[in-house]
C-alpha cells in the first residue's frame, strides 16, 4: 500500500510538472505573452517573493543554489556507491528537479526575458549612432563627466537607496512594491571578483546582491542597475540605461559620478569603432586627470582579483546564456545603453 501511494503521489507530482512545462513554454511562444507576465503576473508573483526574502540578511537564493548543486552531484554519487540504490533512479530524480528548479525560474522572473523592448514599450524610435552623432554625443559626455567629477569616499548605501527608489519612482517604473528594500552582499565574493561580476540579481527569490569588492564610486551606479532587474528588466543595457537615469538625474554629486563614470567604457569602447585614432586618444586626453588616475587605479584594483581561466569560462557561459534568452550580440548587449541615451537624450 505504501509503494502504490508513493508511486500515485509521484505520478501526480510528475503529471502537475508536465503540464508547468507546457504552460510556460506557451508563454514563451504565444505572441504578447511575455509581455503580459512582464507587466501583469511578475508585479504580484516577483513582490511576493522579494517583500519576504527583503528581511532576512543574506541571499537565500545563493544558499539555495549553492545546496542544490551539492545535492545534484552527490546523490548520484552516493546512489551509485549504495548497494541499495538505484543510479538511473537517482539521475532520474536529479533531471526531475532541475526541470522544476527551471519552471521556479521562469514564473519566479525569468518570463520577463521576451517582453517588448524599451523601444517597443515608450514608443521611443532608435537613432543611427553614426560618427557626427556620436562625435556630439561624445564631446558632451566628457565635459558632465568631468564637471560632475568628485571623491566618493564611502558607500553610503541609505543614501543610494533613498535616491534610486525616488528616480524609479519618478520614471513610473516601479513594478516591484518592496517595503524593506534591502541589497545583499554576495556570499560568494571572492569569486564574483575572480570574473569582475560587480552585482547580480537572485531570481529564485527576487534580491539583488553587490559584489563585497565594490569599490564607493561604484556603488551606486551598480545598485541602481541590479534594481532595474529586480523591476523586470533582463536587458543589460537596458538596465545600464534605468541606471544612468537614476542616478544622473540625482541632486547628489556623488551618485551623479557614479553614474555617468558607469558607461565610461561603454563611451570609449563605441568610439574605438566610430571614431580614428587620433580622435580617440585626443577625446580620452580631454579627461581630467584625476579621472585617468581612477581609471588605471581600478584596472589595477579588479586586475589583483580577476582570474584569467575562470573569467574567461565565465565569461563564455554568459554570452551563451544572454544569446539563449534572446539577446544575440551576447555581453555586447551592456553597451546599448550608449544608443538608448542618444535616442532619449539631446546633444
Amino acid at each position: 500500500m505504501k509503494d502504490g501511494a508513493s508511486m500515485k503521489h509521484t505520478n501526480i507530482r510528475r503529471w502537475l510538472l508536465g503540464v508547468l512545462l507546457m504552460i510556460t513554454f506557451a508563454m514563451m511562444v504565444i505572441p504578447g505573452g511575455n509581455a503580459f507576465y512582464a507587466n501583469s503576473i511578475y508585479p504580484v508573483i516577483g513582490s511576493l517573493l522579494a517583500n519576504a526574502s527583503s528581511w532576512i540578511p543574506f541571499s537565500i537564493g545563493e544558499v539555495f543554489v549553492m545546496v542544490s548543486i551539492v545535492w545534484m552531484v552527490c546523490y548520484p554519487i552516493y546512489a551509485l556507491v549504495h548497494p541499495k540504490r538505484k543510479f538511473l533512479k537517482a539521475c532520474g530524480n536529479v533531471l526531475e528537479y532541475l526541470l522544476w528548479v527551471l519552471v521556479w525560474f521562469y514564473w519566479a522572473w525569468g518570463l520577463n526575458y521576451g517582453q517588448p523592448s524599451y523601444y517597443e514599450r515608450t514608443n521611443t524610435m532608435p537613432v543611427a549612432i553614426d560618427e557626427q552623432a556620436f562625435r556630439r554625443f561624445a564631446d558632451h559626455y566628457v565635459e558632465v563627466l568631468n564637471s560632475n567629477y568628485t571623491v566618493v569616499e564611502a558607500k553610503d548605501e541609505t543614501k543610494v537607496k533613498e535616491n534610486v527608489m525616488a528616480a524609479y519612482k519618478q520614471h513610473g517604473f516601479n513594478r516591484i512594491r518592496v517595503v524593506n528594500p534591502q541589497v545583499k552582499t554576495m556570499l560568494y565574493t571572492p569569486l564574483a571578483s575572480m570574473v569582475l561580476v560587480t552585482g547580480s540579481m537572485a531570481p529564485f527569490f527576487c534580491e539583488f546582491t553587490i559584489n563585497g569588492d565594490l569599490l564607493p564610486h561604484d556603488y551606486a551606479a551598480s545598485y541602481a542597475h541590479e534594481y532595474a532587474h529586480l523591476q523586470g528588466i533582463t536587458s543589460e543595457g537596458e538596465a545600464n540605461f534605468y541606471a544612468y537615469l537614476a542616478t544622473t538625474q540625482s541632486m547628489d554629486k556623488g551618485i551623479r559620478f557614479s553614474g555617468y563614470y558607469s558607461i565610461l567604457g561603454h563611451v570609449f569602447n563605441n568610439a574605438r569603432v566610430l571614431m580614428n585614432s587620433d580622435d580617440y586618444f585626443a577625446l580620452y586626453e580631454r579627461l581630467r586627470p584625476e579621472i585617468k588616475e581612477m581609471i588605471e587605479s581600478d584596472r589595477a584594483y579588479w586586475q589583483e582579483r580577476y582570474s584569467d581561466i575562470i573569467g574567461e569560462v565565465q565569461e563564455y557561459l554568459f554570452n551563451l546564456y544572454l544569446k539563449y534568452h534572446g539577446m544575440p550580440e551576447g555581453i555586447k548587449n551592456y553597451s546599448e545603453v550608449i544608443g538608448l541615451i542618444m535616442a532619449t537624450e539631446t546633444f
